[in-house]
């Protein structure tokens, strides 16, 4: 039996950030992660480049059962805080629109300081280590059994992330172990995901694929104006990937495929300049040719601007201002950013991030109930949790 006073589940984001907190408290940290490298989401984040924070952060991009809960850890370690962090190691960086702050090089950069912040607080990563099982003795600590024997701790650290992206080793572990103590699980499902389309959508759309515009996307209430991506299974890009988030199954998508213009406006001023063009070549300076003939019947289109009738106008106007389609469902894990749903956060300290109920138990990441917007949020999370339980496990 390895005696240590920290055991950390999950040697991602916020598991190695907390192990590099807990270790410069003098604090005897072991990461455990069934993962032969570290950090294995962070290196595909942002297309390899790691969209590590953004600069307009706050709680308003987060969802979670409990809205208030991410106000403290965000505000006592923040995006600035991160960008101080990653400049000591001469991590150059830039940001890109909607505040997105990415990698000017590799996501590597960002893994290798964080194993670098583990060495210098003395806090050791093991991997290709298995979790059988965890057990709470009578005297208050922690029993883990894993392929790599025995290991006691006074602080067990729970930071397995979500069930998003199954080949880069997620697993229901956290999730087990927080049901194993006690604590609710709110049902997990995949977030910032594509959406698929019903099977006769899917065929009258799939000629679009690869196209893709600007849009506004919007599901009860909630918007996004982003680019929106026709594939060959349904609808992604930014946009989609950010009301994923909101859409449940069974609700409609309203898409705005002008959200820059008005095309009432822009049909009545062409048929006052040239009322014998066909609708067609009006709507084709706005969208590509292929998308405005799934969009519009064909006749309709073939028609003279001074022939439209009132009619005609308003479904144009409602076809490309609020287009409506209810997916089918979404590409799943497979291919989601994050997990929506998970360890309740009504049962966790918003401070240091102990279990209410069972002390020494600390949630951290992904693996509880909070997901970000697209756009670095998510990785904050993870540094700003990760960073708040190092300061207590």
């Amino acid at each position: 039996m390895q005696n240590f006073d920290v055991v950390i589940l999950g040697a991602g984001a916020s598991g190695l950030m907390c192990a590099a907190q807990a270790g410069k408290r003098g604090r005897r940290v072991v990461v455990l992660d069934h993962n032969t490298q570290a950090g294995r989401k962070v290196l595909v984040s942002g297309g390899g480049r790691c969209n590590f924070t953004n600069a307009q952060l706050s709680a308003g991009h987060y969802l979670s059962h409990n809205p208030h809960f991410v106000k403290s850890a965000l505000s006592r370690f923040n995006q600035w805080d991160f960008l101080s962090l990653i400049s000591e190691y001469g991590i150059k960086w830039h940001e890109r629109e909607h505040g997105q702050y990415f990698c000017d090089e590799s996501a590597a950069q960002v893994v290798d300081m964080l194993l670098a912040e583990c060495r210098r607080s003395s806090a050791t990563v093991m991997l290709g280590t298995t979790i059988h099982s965890v057990e709470r003795l009578e005297d208050g600590a922690f029993s883990l059994h894993t392929s790599r024997g025995g290991y006691r701790c006074r602080s067990l650290v729970v930071a397995t992330g979500g069930l998003s992206i199954p080949p880069l080793g997620a697993s229901p572990l956290g999730y087990r172990i927080a049901e194993q103590f006690g604590l609710t699980v709110r049902r997990p499902s995949a977030g910032l995901v594509p959406l698929t389309l019903q099977p006769q959508d899917k065929q009258r759309l799939a000629p679009l694929s690869g196209i893709a515009v600007e849009a506004t996307v919007q599901v009860e209430g909630i918007s996004f104006r982003e680019n929106v991506l026709f594939t060959h299974r349904g609808l992604s890009g930014p946009a989609i990937l950010q009301i994923s988030n909101y859409w449940q199954p069974g609700q409609a998508v309203t898409i705005d495929w002008l959200p820059s213009a008005s095309v009432d406006e822009v049909i009545g001023e062409a048929r006052e300049q040239q009322p014998k063009q066909q609708v067609k070549t009006v709507l084709t300076r706005l969208l590509p040719a292929r998308m405005v003939a799934a969009l519009l019947p064909v006749e309709l289109l073939d028609t003279q601007l001074a022939q439209l009738s009132r009619k005609q106008v308003e479904l144009v106007f409602r076809q490309l201002h609020h287009w409506q389609v209810t997916p089918n469902g979404t590409e799943g894990y497979r291919t989601a950013e994050v997990t929506r749903g998970g360890v309740d956060c009504d049962g966790i300290s918003s401070k240091t991030m102990e279990c209410k109920t069972v002390p020494g138990l600390y949630f951290v990441g992904e693996v509880l109930d909070v997901t970000g917007w697209l756009g670095g949020h998510n990785l904050q999370w993870a540094w700003s949790s990760g960073w708040c339980a190092g300061q207590f496990a």
